[in-house]
């Protein structure tokens, strides 16, 4: 078999223990940079594939007809039309990392930014000016959780480690789980009205997009901090520019966003209470390293003819 790790733009996964076995199995090549075209893939029968920077549609699939397995890795697959996969006879199985700990660090690296003013200040600094700033602590502080999930459990453990109370809410998170985490729950109105920072750690879904509209941003007040390390589409970009613009709402931290790469002529870019990151949360030497271990062992089980985690398990017929 010929397996294709695609998009591997850190050069992560050349000499991971776990791709080394495999080699003893298959022809492995590595990808570093996007295929130039769907028929780049041709002649090979498995494809690793990293999170969504590569799209798979009814076209990619007619252009690689010997294609038999996508191993993909990250908990969504919005990038693939598994009904165009299905009938290519394309299997398509997840190889997620079990660990939200890089996205979870970023969070609380992104808020200290903001409440410190650590990214503004270093402009400056090497401008030549001294600004005097003055901050906010996060102990003593609320924070409000949006999806206490895989990385939203993890937030607010480093959040409590801060003294950050926690308060926290989710269309199925139930204040039994919240108090296992040591949080509060609370409906999602009364959270971002009381937390004094609101992280969204939300996945995208037909009920979450625009979840953060205008009113609901507003009602955050103008000494609030928005984080969003989740979705870009769960908050309402034009909104969020006015309020932060207005003041109406106190500063944002943003790793994501609708479109991206964030086109500079974003208002957002014009903003001294906002900081922008480029999609940091997930890629991190831990994070690389649970993709490489969980593709290979999904190619390896489909190899030795047990395939796991299947999101379309018709091709197996």
């Amino acid at each position: 078999m010929k397996v294709a790790i695609l998009d591997d733009y850190h050069h992560a996964f050349e000499g991971h223990p776990s791709v080394e076995r495999l080699r003893a199995r298959a022809e492995v090549d590595i990808f570093t940079r996007p295929l130039p075209s769907p028929e780049a893939a041709r002649g090979y029968q498995a494809l690793i594939a990293l999170r969504e920077r590569t799209r798979f549609d009814a076209a990619f699939f007619a252009a690689v007809p010997g294609l038999e397995l996508i191993a993909q890795t990250g908990h969504h697959a919005y990038h693939i039309d598994l009904a165009a996969a299905t009938r290519a006879g394309v299997l398509v199985a997840t190889a997620s990392s079990a660990s939200g700990t890089s996205t979870a660090e970023l969070t609380l690296g992104l808020m200290l930014a903001a409440v410190r003013r650590i990214p503004q200040t270093d402009h400056a600094v090497r401008q030549g000016s001294w600004p005097l700033v003055l901050g906010r602590t996060l102990r003593g502080k609320r924070l409000g959780i949006l999806g206490l999930g895989r990385v939203g459990t993890e937030v607010a453990q480093l959040a409590q480690a801060f003294g950050m109370e926690v308060l926290a809410w989710g269309p199925t998170l139930t204040s039994e789980r919240a108090a296992r985490h040591g949080v509060t729950l609370l409906p999602l109105d009364e959270v971002l009205e009381r937390a004094d920072n609101v992280s969204v750690h939300l996945t995208l879904s037909d009920q979450s997009r625009g979840l953060l509209d205008e009113a609901r941003l507003r009602r955050m007040g103008p000494h609030t901090l928005l984080v969003n390390t989740a979705r870009g589409a769960i908050v309402d970009e034009a909104a969020l520019a006015r309020v932060l613009e207005e003041g109406a709402l106190g500063g944002a931290a943003l790793d994501v966003f609708v479109h991206e790469p964030l086109a500079p002529s974003s208002p957002l870019c014009r903003l001294d209470n906002v900081v922008l990151t480029a999609h940091l949360g997930w890629p991190s030497d831990a994070t690389y390293g649970e993709f490489a271990e969980r593709a290979v062992a999904v190619v390896e089980a489909y190899l030795d003819g047990r395939p796991v985690q299947a999101l379309n398990p018709r091709p197996l017929d």
